[in-house]
């Protein structure tokens, strides 16, 4: 078993000198993203009418690396599915969200008037064949919260962490908050290793909103699934 201080980055050559790597982020941190500038309460349903029928305004919001991307035709309601042929994996994240452009980041969707709501993807190289390789799913959730999933001035607090199966393979998932300064971001993200590749999906929002959008963010959560490429 590897110490804390070696996960995971160790096996997933991520490090320099034990440490992460600089520009290593699994996580869609509230700076990453454009906030909306203000706007009236009319102006918000406006915005997102445009949303939801697909037009936009602002160049940022087009997609722009859409070669890996497949939406398949089935869909439950309130989300869209997305599934990544080239590096095997779907997920399904919701309604009125957009992809956005963010520098290390595999796939983001976001919403474009509450950004700390929003859902990121990344792949990474491992010789790790299965997730608990990498330890428990308490300690394997510490590290990567401490490490890579907040900023280091933000106090942070692992609130869950649990094993499940599906079709075999095994997942880790877990919840936490990170506390700012000026906000709380309350987040879940669930982890998977296949195709020789360490798989990473994060979400969350405001901890302001964590009522109303738990339930989605939970479906997010559970529709990550990845598969043989």
């Amino acid at each position: 078993m590897l110490s804390m201080q070696q996960l995971p980055c160790t096996q997933l050559g991520l490090c320099n000198n034990g440490r992460f790597k600089k520009g290593v982020s699994f996580l869609v941190r509230a700076e990453q993203v454009s906030t909306a500038p203000s706007t009236t309460q009319q102006d918000k349903v406006g915005r997102r009418q445009m949303l939801a029928t697909g037009v936009t305004t602002a160049p940022w919001l087009l997609l722009s690396h859409q070669k890996s991307t497949v939406f398949a035709a089935e869909n439950v309601k309130g989300f869209l599915p997305v599934t990544d042929k080239k590096d095997g994996y779907s997920f399904l994240y919701p309604f009125g969200w957009q992809e956005v452009v963010v520098e290390g980041q595999d796939k983001v969707f976001k919403d474009v008037i509450e950004p700390l709501e929003n859902v990121s993807v990344n792949v990474f190289p491992t010789n790790k064949e299965d997730i608990r390789d990498l330890g428990s799913p308490q300690e394997v959730a510490e590290a990567l919260i401490r490490k890579v999933l907040s900023a280091p001035s933000q106090k942070t607090k692992l609130l869950t962490a649990a094993e499940h199966e599906v079709d075999g393979k095994a997942y880790y998932t877990f919840e936490f908050v990170a506390q700012a300064p000026n906000f709380t971001r309350h987040a879940l993200s669930t982890i998977a290793i296949g195709n020789g590749k360490f798989y990473t999906l994060t979400t969350g929002a405001n901890e302001r909103r964590w009522g109303k959008m738990k339930d989605k963010l939970n479906m997010v959560i559970d529709s990550f699934k990845i598969f043989k490429v």
